[in-house]
């Protein structure tokens, strides 16, 4: 007989996004009740999968206020961001003003709520160009693009919190989330699409004409950008395991969340050639302002203290659960309209 969670309620801030919406999926199997606030800014209805959502704006704190009201909450799961590297460069008040205040809401209103567990959605993005790889996570952060600034920011924020005694958190530094939920359910939805592999196979599906390569003269081997891809279903199950972890010990703790392997842009798509049995063009470009050439997890400290091992996130199983998605008959956007 399954046990069930001693504290259900759980906050997803961003759990109608792409990484939200797939730990929502797990809290639900596991018998947690996680209740969705999402502003549908970027995030979908189409993959909400339960009937207990909100829809507010983390911006109005009086918003945060009336959904903590509704229910005995004594976890927050916080995805809701602004969270690519590209736009972060373009607008960095952007970045700087809606994370950072979004994050500071929702921390004032937990507070007031007595709400003791925060679980951040980070990003490798603050360790900015490596010194070493695989990245640990005692590697000095440096962020080289807003977005990973504002992520940083949160955490020393939290660290503060933490210190004071007052909010115990984990923040967990994904590397490249990719791939989708086996059963076609969700996946990625995002509208453009910044993403290497979505994009990769929506030339395979005939939606895009190429791909672009975004700099063939860095330092690796084939001259494009090495990444560490981990599968969104093991992201969901990393959350469930740190969430159990502060619900248990109560104990503040760093994770990066990769698989220790890197594949290269080129490397990528002749996966996907092989996945799909499509040709699929390419084209040179410029590098991006702000992308490190190689960056791979150092996943030990996530394998040891929150017992997690990444299941899904060989390559293979990235892309034929991303490409099964793609190809699931659009009633995803009919629901949505």
């Amino acid at each position: 007989m399954a046990i069930m969670p001693h504290d259900p309620y759980v906050l997803v801030t961003g759990g109608a996004g792409y990484i939200g919406s797939h730990t929502v999926e797990l809290l639900l199997r596991r018998g947690y009740r996680p209740v969705v606030f999402d502003n549908f800014s970027t995030g979908h209805r189409a993959l909400l999968l339960n009937d207990d959502w909100i829809q507010g704006d983390l911006r109005e704190l009086e918003s945060i206020r009336g959904a903590l009201q509704k229910y005995p909450f004594q976890s927050v799961l916080h995805f809701a961001s602004h969270c690519y590297v590209g736009e972060s460069m373009d607008d960095p008040p952007k970045y700087f003003f809606d994370n950072l205040t979004q994050a500071l809401n929702l921390l004032r209103a937990m507070l007031e709520f007595r709400i003791p567990h925060f679980v951040l959605s980070s990003t490798c993005s603050v360790y900015g160009h490596p010194q070493q790889v695989p990245i640990p996570e005692t590697h000095p952060v440096a962020p080289t693009n807003p977005y990973g600034e504002s992520k940083r920011m949160i955490e020393r924020i939290l660290e503060w919190y933490d210190r004071a005694d007052r909010i115990r958190f984990v923040s967990l530094r994904y590397f490249n989330a990719a791939g989708a939920h086996p059963s076609g359910r969700l996946g990625e939805l995002h509208d453009p699409e910044p993403h290497l592999i979505p994009r990769v196979l929506q030339v395979a599906a005939g939606i895009r004409p190429f791909v672009e390569i975004h700099g063939e003269d860095y330092p690796t081997a084939d001259g494009t950008c090495i990444r560490d891809y981990v599968h969104v279903v093991d992201l969901a199950e990393a959350h469930l395991l740190a969430l159990q972890r502060l619900q248990r010990t109560g104990q503040t703790g760093i994770f990066n969340l990769g698989t220790g392997k890197g594949y290269s842009v080129k490397e990528v798509i002749r996966a996907a050639q092989k996945i799909t049995g499509r040709e699929i063009p390419c084209r040179s470009g410029l590098r991006r302002p702000g992308d490190p050439s190689d960056l791979v997890a150092d996943p030990t400290r996530a394998e040891r203290d929150l017992d997690w091992v990444p299941r899904h996130s060989t390559l293979e199983s990235i892309l034929e659960t991303a490409w099964n998605f793609l190809k699931v008959p659009r009633r995803r956007q009919e629901r949505e309209g």
